[in-house]
């Protein structure tokens, strides 16, 4: 039976795909926790766990910030260890066929990159780069990791379950002895260079997210329950627009009255089954 109804539900993705000639791809956290990365917010679209740091208290708050980079330190391996799952690599194959005009993601994860997608606008920001605060210097998170584990030999055994994007669930312990890095350069603020909440999209990337998803005549979301407004707007943009909208992911998302077609699934499964189909 779930085998059956996973078919079909792959079966009517496959269907509505070819239904539209370019299709403007929006996707979230379920498209990556089969590749290990845990998501925020549970199927009913409330948070699972505490709700993450704020930019401002990152950036005011000494002692959040080293709680922070804290437990970033013993989470980061998570993400930086995680490969594209089936999903990351059936979206790649839709852009290869010319179905995808575009495709932004609300992950900092970078795994569509990895798995060969070319058009990716990473909406929030990558999570495997960092930015000085002072003097805008970007260093790879791989060099910034080497930092911090020069600088605490004894948090390198230290062991915690994932959290996302890279982050881990560290309780009961003393951050007050963790120093965050210094900007190598001029010994400014170092900070993720991804969208903290409380800090805004900029500009720029949303102009061009707007500008690709005018060129697409349907829109597909995937593993989003649109719960940031970041993300929402492009399916009230799509609204708007008239264009069709279908969402794929696992409970309920801020656009389900929006939708045209709207798959409560699996996102890997149902992706990679729509496009062998597609191939078949």
């Amino acid at each position: 039976m779930t085998t059956r109804v996973a078919l079909d539900t792959a079966r009517e993705l496959r269907t509505w795909l070819r239904s539209y000639r370019s299709v403007f791809v929006l996707t979230g956290a379920g498209v990556s926790t089969n590749s290990g990365i845990p998501d925020y917010r549970g199927a009913d679209g409330h948070w699972k766990r505490r709700a993450p740091i704020t930019y401002q208290a990152f950036v005011q708050d000494p002692a959040m910030r080293a709680r922070y980079w804290a437990r970033s330190f013993v989470g980061w391996p998570v993400v930086a260890q995680a490969r594209p799952n089936r999903a990351h690599a059936a979206l790649a194959t839709l852009e290869a066929q010319g179905k995808i005009t575009a495709l932004v993601t609300q992950n900092v994860d970078g795994l569509h990159a990895r798995a060969g997608q070319q058009a990716v606008i990473d909406l929030h920001g990558r999570i495997d780069q960092v930015i000085c605060l002072e003097c805008a210097t970007r260093l790879p998170r791989a060099s910034v990791q080497a930092l911090l584990a020069d600088a605490h030999p004894d948090w390198t055994t230290i062991t915690a379950s994932a959290a996302p994007d890279g982050d881990a669930d560290l309780e009961h312990l003393d951050f007050s002895r963790f120093q965050p890095p210094p900007c190598p350069n001029c010994g400014g603020l170092l900070k993720p260079d991804v969208v903290f909440f409380g800090e805004n999209v900029p500009r720029a990337r949303v102009a061009v997210a707007a500008d690709a998803l005018q060129q697409a005549d349907a829109m597909l979301i995937v593993g989003s329950s649109l719960m940031v407004y970041s993300g929402y707007r492009f399916a009230r943009l799509a609204h708007e627009a008239g264009l069709p909208l279908a969402i794929l992911t696992r409970g309920v998302t801020r656009a389900d009255d929006l939708a045209s077609l709207k798959l409560h699934a699996d996102c890997e499964a149902t992706l990679a089954g729509a496009v062998d189909a597609c191939m078949a």
